[in-house]
Parts: C-alpha cells; sequence; structure tokens
C-alpha cells in the first residue's frame, strides 16, 4: 500500500467518524476550500445514490466524495464521472492485483465479476450563470454488499470486495490508492481533454457490442451498445436506427 509520500500534490484530505453525507458535507465546505478536498466518511447516516435513493452504508465500506471548484460548463464538469470511474478501476486493481475481473458499466458503475462493487454519483450547485462546486460522491462495497432484494428488480447484483476476492482493505487505505489514481486520470482531462478519458473508458466498458437496455423514467429502448460519444452519451444501434441517449439505467 503506498503511504503519504504518495498523496498527490494540491489535494485535501479529511476524514470523519460520523457524517450525515460526504456529499452534503461537501457543500458545507466548498465556500471555504481554496483547492480540491477528499472527505471519508468512516460512518454516513444519510448516505445517498442516484435518484435521491438511499445508500446503504456499512462500516468497514468507502464512503467519500472529491469536492471541487473548477471554472467550467456543466457539461464539461459532468463528464468528470468518467474521470472517477478510471481512477476506481486503477484503484481496485491496484488493491488485488486483477484487473481481468473488473469492468466499467455506463454511466458511473464498477463492476467486479459481473457484480456491482460501486458507484459514483456526480452533484453540482450553481454560482448565477456557473458552478459554485461539484461533488464526486463515491461508495464502494469494500466489506460487505447489500442483499438482492434490496435492489431493483433486473439490476445489477450488489458484490463486495472482500466477498469477491477475500481482499480485506480499510476505507483510508482504499483512498490512500483512489487519490492518487484520479490526480492522474484529472491531470489527463485537464490536459488533452474528454478524448483519452473516453477512449480508456471504452476499452474497459462492460458489454460493448452486446445487447442492453437502457431505461428512463419515459421510456425503454434496447440495442447495441455501439459507443460512447464525445459528450459522455451513450449510443445504441437498434432496429428503429442509432439512438443517442444522455442520461438512463443500463440493464444486461
Amino acid at each position: 500500500m503506498p503511504d503519504m509520500t504518495d498523496w498527490p500534490e494540491g489535494y485535501g484530505r479529511r476524514v470523519l467518524a460520523t457524517v450525515d453525507s460526504t456529499n452534503a458535507e461537501a457543500a458545507r465546505i466548498a465556500p471555504s476550500l481554496s483547492g480540491p478536498e477528499w472527505i471519508l466518511g468512516l460512518r454516513q447516516t444519510a448516505g445517498r445514490g442516484r435518484r435521491g435513493r438511499a445508500w446503504t452504508d456499512p462500516q468497514g465500506n468507502f464512503a467519500g466524495t472529491l469536492v471541487m471548484r473548477p471554472a467550467e460548463t456543466p457539461d464539461r464538469i459532468a463528464l468528470r464521472s468518467f474521470v472517477a470511474s478510471l481512477a476506481l478501476y486503477d484503484a481496485v486493481v491496484a488493491a488485488t492485483g486483477r484487473e481481468d475481473l473488473l469492468a466499467l458499466k455506463w454511466p458511473n458503475d464498477v463492476l467486479l465479476n459481473g457484480g456491482k462493487l460501486a458507484g459514483i454519483l456526480l452533484e453540482s450547485a450553481g454560482n448565477g450563470a456557473g458552478v459554485s462546486h461539484i461533488a464526486i460522491g463515491i461508495g464502494v462495497n469494500l466489506a460487505t454488499s447489500p442483499d438482492v432484494a434490496q435492489v431493483e428488480p433486473g439490476a445489477t447484483r450488489p458484490v463486495s470486495l472482500f466477498g469477491e476476492t477475500g481482499i480485506r482493505i480499510t476505507p483510508e487505505a482504499f483512498l490512500d490508492l483512489l487519490a492518487p489514481a484520479y490526480a492522474r486520470h484529472e491531470d489527463t482531462f485537464r490536459t488533452y481533454g474528454f478524448a483519452p478519458i473516453r477512449q480508456l473508458w471504452l476499452s474497459r466498458a462492460a458489454r460493448l457490442g452486446q445487447v442492453i437496455t437502457a431505461r428512463t423514467m419515459r421510456q425503454e429502448t434496447t440495442g447495441t451498445f455501439e459507443t460512447v460519444d464525445e459528450t459522455g452519451n451513450i449510443v445504441l444501434s437498434t432496429p428503429k436506427g442509432r439512438e443517442v441517449i444522455p442520461a438512463a439505467e443500463i440493464f444486461f
């Protein structure tokens, strides 16, 4: 495991014994920050996932948020979910040495042995015409995973790192792997834009070239997963033609 000499320069680090939500904490501290900061909650009392769902957060699992104040447009900011996905992938590989077990599920999940190991929740707050801060919330089932009965029917089964690999790692140690991995991909994103991030993400994508179903609140689209476009949308090849979908839940 890396020691603190590997911690990325310019990134803050705070570990909280208990917090309501690391994304909520990010919103509270954002106005006072001079640079990006990682927040790790060893216990969350009100964690949340996508679409306002509760996020189960047993002790020993990872619940963290990176809060940043980028002076960028909202569409570019949203692409950091892909940056975070790549960082998570690298951190899990560093912890396990097993790249062959992992895949990335659009838009923001990490799969281990085909099950959901980790998820990302990106939230932003406005400041006039721009964005005042973003919070990249990350949950990883390091020790345990939710019961299958707790997830939506047809959704990817939840798994834990320990349950699938027998490897134990503390949330603090995992953060020490995740933070430098994120900083590397963030540097690439800032320097070269989304193109190299997109290319690397696609090389690790789950079910690329296979038939999947994209479900929104209003409709369901089934087709072959063709690519992710230059703005992060998923592109499906369907009997009706090429469908470009900006946001959806994906089912295999």
